[in-house]
C-alpha cells in the first residue's frame, strides 16, 4: 500500500488516493482520502474497504510514510496479527509494484481528465474497474478473474459468457488448478525479472564492525545528505555496520546530522 498525494480537491475535499494492491492476484482498491485525515479515521476506512472484503492480511508491503510507522498503526495490525514489512532508506522497489501501480493510476486519471473534463473523483470507480479487468502478464489474467475464478461481465461484452454452475467438490479441484497456475506463473515472472537484476548485481556482504560507503545520489536532481552539485561526491565517507537485519539490508552508525534519515539501507545503497 501506498498514497498519491498532491492532487487537485474534489467537492468531498480529498486530496490523495489510497492505493492498496494484492501480491498474489494483482488486485487493486483505489480509496479517496484526505492527507489531514487521523489514524483513526484510516484505520475505519481500512475495515471497511480491505477487511470488510478480504478479512485480516497476513502481512503488508509499505514504504515509511509516518501514518505506517506511528505507534497507533503497529499497535493494530499487531493486534490483527498483520506482519507489516516497511522498506529501507531509498530503496523504491521494496514495494515497487505499488509503485508501478501508481504510475498506471495517474496516466489512467489523466487521460479521463482530458478526455471527459471531469474531476477525478468521478473517474476513480471506473479506473479501478479497468485496471481490474484489464491483463496482467505476470498471472496471465485479468486480476478479477484471479480473485474471483470467473471474467467479468462487461458492457461491451468482449467475450461471451455463460452461466458458471460449478458446485461442491468440482468447485474445490478448480479452485486449486487456478490457484496452482497463478503460482507458477508468478514464479515464471519472477525468474524473469530477477535475471534482468542479476545482470547488475554484486554478491556483497558486510560483517558487524566492517565499514562502508553510503551512496548519497541514488536519483538525479535530489537533494540529499546535505550534498547537491554535477560534482559533489556519489560517496560519503564510511560509517560502521553495527547490525545486519537480513540478507540484504544492514544497519549503519549514522552520526547525529543524519539522525532524521533511517538508519537501515539495502546493499545496494553501500
Amino acid at each position: 500500500m501506498d498514497f498519491v498525494t498532491g492532487l487537485p480537491c474534489t467537492p468531498r475535499k480529498c486530496d490523495a488516493i489510497w492505493v492498496i494492491v494484492d501480491r498474489f492476484t494483482k488486485s487493486t482498491h483505489f480509496i479517496m482520502v484526505r492527507m489531514n485525515l487521523s489514524l483513526e479515521a484510516l484505520a475505519d476506512l481500512y475495515i471497511q474497504e480491505v477487511i470488510r472484503l478480504h478479512g485480516v492480511l497476513a502481512s503488508i508491503v509499505s514504504d515509511r510514510d509516518p501514518r505506517f510507522t506511528a505507534r497507533f498503526w503497529k499497535t493494530l495490525h499487531k493486534a490483527l496479527g498483520t506482519k507489516l514489512n516497511l522498506s529501507t532508506t531509498f530503496h523504491p522497489q521494496s514495494d515497487g509494484k505499488s509503485e508501478r501501480v501508481i504510475q498506471v493510476l495517474e496516466d489512467m486519471l489523466r487521460a479521463c481528465i482530458i478526455d471527459f473534463g471531469k474531476n477525478w473523483e468521478k473517474s476513480l470507480p471506473l479506473v479501478e474497474f479497468a485496471y481490474n479487468n484489464s491483463y496482467q502478464s505476470s498471472i496471465q489474467m485479468a486480476p478479477f478473474e484471479a480473485l474471483y475464478r470467473r471474467k467479468c461481465l462487461m458492457p461491451l461484452c468482449w467475450f461471451k459468457l455463460g452461466d458458471n454452475k460449478v458446485l461442491g467438490p468440482q468447485l474445490l479441484r478448480e479452485t486449486e488448478e487456478q490457484v496452482q497456475i497463478i503460482h507458477s506463473r508468478l514464479k515464471q515472472a519472477f525468474d524473469r525479472q530477477k535475471s534482468y537484476t542479476d545482470q547488475k548485481r554484486r554478491d556483497i556482504q558486510y560483517e558487524v564492525g566492517d565499514k562502508a560507503f553510503l551512496k548519497v545520489s541514488p536519483w538525479k536532481k535530489v537533494f540529499w545528505f546535505g550534498k547537491r552539485g554535477k560534482l559533489s561526491p556519489r560517496f560519503i565517507e564510511p560509517f560502521e555496520v553495527i547490525e545486519r537485519i537480513g540478507h540484504v539490508t544492514y544497519r549503519l552508525a549514522l552520526p547525529s546530522e543524519f539522525d532524521k534519515i533511517h538508519n537501515v539501507f539495502h546493499v545496494s545503497m553501500l
